[in-house]
Parts: C-alpha cells; structure tokens; sequence
C-alpha cells in the first residue's frame, strides 16, 4: 500500500441533522394553517354525530376521557353498545359523568356499559399497574384509544416524576408504555387496533433521540417545541411498531388529526389566545365534532384492510387518518425511519422496557419493566 493511500483521510461523519429545514418548517406551518382554515370545509361531507356501526361486542379504553374528544368518544362509543373503559387521573369525576351518562340514557336501551379506571400518565409507574390489572382480567381488549394530552402552552419547561419533559411523558411516553403493555389483551382482542390521537403540529416538530427531554442546550426550549416534538415522536414510534406487527397478529396501529377542536387544551392558553379562541367558533371544531376521526378510526371496518394494504406496500410510516376521516401522509420528518428507529430504542430505554418486548409479547413471553407492581 502506497504512503499516500495509507494517508488518505476516511470520510468526514454525515452532519446530524438538528432541527428541521427552513422548507420543511414552512410546509409543515402550511399543514397548520391550512387545517385551522380549512377543516370545516374538508370535513363537511361528516355527519355530526359520527353514525357508528355495530361495536356491541367491543371493549373499548379511552384515555383523558372525563373532558373535551376524549369524553365524547368514551360517551359515543358506550351509547353506541361497547363496553368502556374510562382510563383516567380522577375516577371519582368520571364516576359522576357514568350516573350523568346513565340517567340520560334511561329509556332508549340497555344500561351503559362502562366502567372507570385510574391512570396518570404522568407516572409511568401508574401506566404500568393500569396495564396490569387489565390484562389480569384475561378478557379481550378490542380498541385503545390513546387520547389524553396535554399542551401547557406558554409555561416553563417541567418534568415528570420520572424525570421527563411533560408533554414526551404523557404525549408519548406513557402511550408508548401502555400500548406495549397492553399487547397481550389486544391480541386475546384481535382484530383489535391501537388508535392514537395525534395532531397536524407534529408537522413542525422534531425530535432529537439524543436529547428528548430538549435539556442539553442544543435547542431552547418551548411549550411549542415540546409538545410538536412529542407528537412526532408519537408518529415514529407508532411507525416502527406499525413494522412490527405482524398481520397475523390482527393488531393495527393509527394516529390521527381530530383538527382544531375546543377542549381543556385551551385551558393552559393564555388569556388572551383563549379569547381568540372565542371568538372564532367557526374555525374550531366542537368536541363532538373532534372526535369523529378518533371514532372512525376505532370503528370503521375498512381500517384493518387499509393497514393491510400500507404492510404490504412496506409503507414506512403508521396508517395516518385526518381530521375529515380520510387516510392522509404525515409530515416529512415523520418519513425518516433511521430517526424513528432510534426513537423507538430510545423510548424503550426511557419506559423501561427491553429492545424486544414486542416480540417476547407476540410469541406469549413475559417481560420485565422498570415500573409497575412487579417491581415494589
């Protein structure tokens, strides 16, 4: 070998990419606005209520459903004939809506199906006993819809009691662990599905596998970038277990847009931007109007084939449903798959549970994870 080949320098590492483009940016707030502007008129073929087929025989939990989509999809739903799970932070607020639920039901059929559980998704440890008792029932567990969010606009950066960024925790984080998790009553439930209620503002987020939390200095941190952060993230690791999911296992995962609606989310705005909300009502879209993504995509029997389909194709992102209850592609951003895969790792680290906890839950295996009863 040559002195100068000996020589020669290898080449130079690829720069890691550390927010989006300025293209990317701009496109992304164009999906915002476009949404904001435009929802009511690409959803106007929708009914309001959403007409759903028969689910009689489905068990449904719905996360954050004591308020805004979340309450109604939980409603719709067990009025609709399911058997509903209320996973929520206070039980004792949902138990009031069940007596509230059942009274105006009185008369029109059989008693509500529904029932409340706790959760708190800012404590990971509370995602996994939620998780554990439910599949200690040995039941099915036909639908989980992944709604609770939060968006503290505004406020300064805060943590969980694990130690992470709040709106990653209970945006991804904790979805992510109770997805898993919940693994073994959704294939006793197959065909079952893993719904996950999104947002278009994942289109101008970014997320750091390096640095989730946004605590390392490379990005100053904001509500704004914290929440749109944690729903990429959402999106990413839904596409990587989107991959690995077998279609025997009949479990389907969707994220969705339920649009720009009025819900307690407007509660952490300032005054000022909750006045705007106000006074632009023909914009918003009503919690009743919000949750019809979130119910067709629970509900709708063209899912699993659309799932199915996107498999086939090797598509490299989740199906993704819009706020007009039609399949739509999610950002740029959400394309790259050497991100989500690192995403996906590093959730796992975070929540912790191991690299293959999917498939030990596919093939019957227990697994460990760092929170929940197992651990006292």
């Amino acid at each position: 070998m040559s002195d100068e080949t000996a020589s020669s320098p290898s080449p130079a590492p690829a720069k890691k990419k550390q927010n989006l483009g300025w293209m990317e940016w701009m496109r992304g707030w164009s999906s915002v606005f476009g949404e904001i502007l435009f929802q009511r008129i690409t959803a106007s073929h929708l009914e309001n209520p959403l007409p759903l087929p028969s689910v009689n025989d489905l068990t449904c939990v719905v996360t954050g459903s004591t308020s805004g989509i979340g309450r109604e999809t939980a409603r719709q739903l067990a009025e609709a004939g399911a058997h509903v799970v209320m996973a929520v932070r206070n039980t004792k607020a949902a138990q009031e809506l069940i007596l509230q639920w059942q009274n105006e039901w009185s008369g029109k059929g059989l008693p509500l199906n529904i029932e409340a559980m706790e959760i708190d998704l800012l404590s990971l440890d509370s995602v996994a006993r939620f998780a554990e008792a439910l599949n200690a029932r040995l039941g099915p567990l036909h639908v989980l819809i992944n709604n609770a969010g939060m968006f503290a606009m505004g406020e300064a950066q805060k943590f969980s009691e694990e130690g992470y960024e709040q709106h990653m925790q209970v945006n991804h984080l904790a979805p992510a662990l109770l997805s898993v998790l919940l693994l073994p009553s959704l294939i006793r439930g197959s065909p079952s599905r893993i719904i996950n209620v999104n947002s278009v503002m994942h289109s101008v987020g970014f997320v750091d596998p390096d640095d989730m939390n946004v605590v390392s200095g490379r990005r100053k941190y904001s509500s704004l970038i914290g929440y749109s952060s944690s729903k990429l993230a959402q999106i990413m690791f839904s596409s990587i277990l989107f991959k690995k999911l077998p279609l025997e296992t009949g479990v389907s995962v969707v994220c969705l847009s339920p649009g720009v609606v009025l819900t307690n989310v407007a509660r952490d705005l300032s005054r000022f931007l909750q006045a705007l909300y106000a006074v632009i009502p023909y914009f918003i879209f009503s919690p009743q109007e919000g949750c019809r993504s979130s119910l067709f995509s629970a509900t709708d029997p063209q899912i699993p084939e659309y799932w199915e389909t996107l498999k086939n194709d090797d598509w490299p992102v989740c199906p993704f449903i819009s706020q007009d209850c039609r399949p739509a592609n999610p950002s740029e951003e959400a394309h790259n798959t050497e991100t989500a895969q690192r995403v996906w790792e590093k959730t796992l680290e975070l929540v912790g549970l191991p690299l293959d906890a999917v498939e030990k839950l596919i093939e019957g295996e227990n697994i460990q994870c760092r929170y929940g009863a197992q651990h006292e």
